[in-house]
């Protein structure tokens, strides 16, 4: 029976087609829906993944790198004074309205590094970090955003004696030698560079604790999180359990900090709503789709079944062959959606797109399709098993 249900599946090949593409279309837009998402949630925990250090220790009150409050510089004294801490290194976190030499204006994350390690600074290749440590030297990145880093072409156009803005100029995207405005300082470009996005899109601005101090305006608190790397053989979760008992701060390991921030985000972000709405569309989107096709093929094969049940074959037989062909055209589609959607990524990794195929996704779309594909089959089911022998000889 079961070679008689899949003959009835693959009989009229057209039908069969729609059927595979239509479930496959169902496979690929979750899984995509899904790593689109996940792409995002990566890019908002990009600071952790490209900043070295095993712990992160920052207030108790923290959660996320989006939203911090500094620490007294005591703290790093009690920090590195913790047994199994091999180095605690400063790291600052800020924002600060920088003004280009055609006048205008854009607001930059702020970045500042520890002097001497330079911990915190992305590794680029090229890029002179030497010079980062004299004075009103910096460092920029675009951040995931574009046509942000920009300068005047013409010399003409840059820091004009009368004033005024030349935002209607022809423009190019800074380079080491340009000079940028902040707070009443001349600050120098040291180099450019390309990090991985961020979420959300920001300018970035780097520089060591001492520019920092030397040109943003004063405070008395001037460290974010501070960097801990474990000695060895010393596990990070343990250490970051140490920390937090003998300093009352709050100590996570990079991969529990990279979760609070993801968490954080999905409760304070109003884009991670919009993009939540579009994966609740994609699901049901899908749902229908495959679900309505599914339907529609066992009904449309209802004499079939009724030939069937004329010659005897009994009720169980007919629903295992339903359920029979739902799996394999859930399973079928599920498998080339998910591999158009993992082909898809092989294009995306190496663009800015926020596209990351995490485990899950492919798990994701195959788990939806072949829950589709069970709710349709139960439906489908229904005028299955109700069929009477007698619909083929009234020549219904």
């Amino acid at each position: 029976m079961y070679h008689i249900a899949l003959k009835m599946l693959g009989g009229d090949r057209t039908k069969f087609t729609t059927l595979i593409l239509g479930v496959t279309f169902t496979a690929f837009l979750v899984s995509f829906a899904v790593s689109y998402f996940c792409g995002f949630m990566t890019r908002g925990f990009a600071l952790i993944s490209e900043t070295p250090g095993d712990i992160w220790v920052m207030d108790p009150a923290v959660s996320s790198v989006e939203q911090t409050t500094n620490l007294s510089e005591s703290a790093i004294l009690r920090v590195r004074s913790v047994p199994g801490v091999s180095s605690a290194m400063p790291l600052l976190l800020g924002s600060a309205e920088v003004r280009f030499p055609n006048g205008s204006f854009q607001s930059f994350q702020i970045i500042g590094a520890d002097n001497s390690s330079l911990a915190g600074l992305p590794r680029t290749e090229g890029l002179n970090y030497p010079a980062l440590r004299q004075p009103g030297q910096v460092m920029v990145d675009d951040g995931g955003t574009e046509n942000k880093l920009l300068t005047p072409l013409h010399a003409a156009d840059i820091w004009p004696r009368d004033g005024r803005s030349r935002t209607g100029v022809a423009m190019r995207r800074l380079a080491n030698g340009d000079q940028l405005e902040l707070n009443d300082h001349r600050i120098s470009i040291a180099g450019v560079s390309n990090t991985h996005p961020r979420y959300p899109a920001k300018p970035l601005m780097y520089m060591t604790l001492a520019n920092a101090h030397r040109i943003l305006p004063a405070e008395r608190r001037q460290i974010s999180f501070l960097l801990v790397s474990a000695a060895p053989d010393i596990n990070p979760q343990t250490l970051a359990a140490r920390i937090e008992q003998q300093t009352g701060l709050k100590a996570r390991t990079a991969s529990d900090f990279k979760t609070d921030t993801v968490h954080w985000y999905l409760l304070n972000s109003e884009d991670v709503g919009d993009v939540m709405s579009m994966l609740i569309l994609a699901i049901a989107v899908g749902f229908g789709v495959t679900g309505v096709m599914l339907y529609m093929f066992t009904s449309e094969s209802l004499k079939q079944y009724a030939v069937l049940s004329a010659l005897g074959t009994l009720p169980s037989q007919l629903l295992k062959m339903v359920f029979l062909q739902a799996g394999v055209c859930g399973l079928s589609g599920a498998g080339i959606g998910t591999g158009l959607c993992a082909v898809a990524d092989l294009f995306l990794h190496e663009s800015d797109y926020p596209f990351r195929m995490m485990w899950f996704a492919p798990l994701a779309g195959g788990g939806m399709v072949i829950l589709t594909g069970i709710i349709a089959a139960v439906f489908s089911a229904r005028p299955v098993l109700r069929l009477e022998p007698a619909t083929v000889f009234a020549g219904r």
